[in-house]
């Protein structure tokens, strides 16, 4: 089993910058790919960027030049830095690990507002 835990959420202005982390534990080696998604009440989850094992990424239209995803492999950590950030972007972000040969584990969540 692979645990991930997200960290970093909380209260910024619009326009502001910042980074939540992506902790994981457990056998990080069956780990492919890792992902960072959005929920909000009233949107169905959002996929927002992935980043392979070679540190290859992808994003969605809608953060494409704001956000940037990384990974730290050898402390088991994937990041996602938030610039610029309206207020639309106020939602719980979750982080997601593809498995080798299991279902996918994810994060618990963690609330971003973005608020004047």
């Amino acid at each position: 089993q692979v645990q991930l835990v997200e960290s970093g959420g909380g209260l910024v202005q619009p326009g502001e910058t910042l980074k939540l982390s992506c902790t994981t534990s457990g056998k990080t080696t069956t780990i492919s790919n890792m992902n960072w998604y959005r929920q909000t009440p009233e949107k169905q989850r959002e996929f927002l960027a992935t980043i392979d094992i070679d540190g290859r990424t992808f994003y969605a239209d809608s953060v494409k030049g704001r956000f940037t995803i990384s990974r730290d492999k050898a402390n088991n950590i994937m990041y996602l830095l938030m610039t610029d950030l309206p207020p639309e972007d106020t939602a719980v972000y979750y982080c997601n690990a593809n498995l080798l040969g299991r279902p996918p584990s994810w994060g618990q969540g963690t609330q971003v507002t973005v608020s004047s």
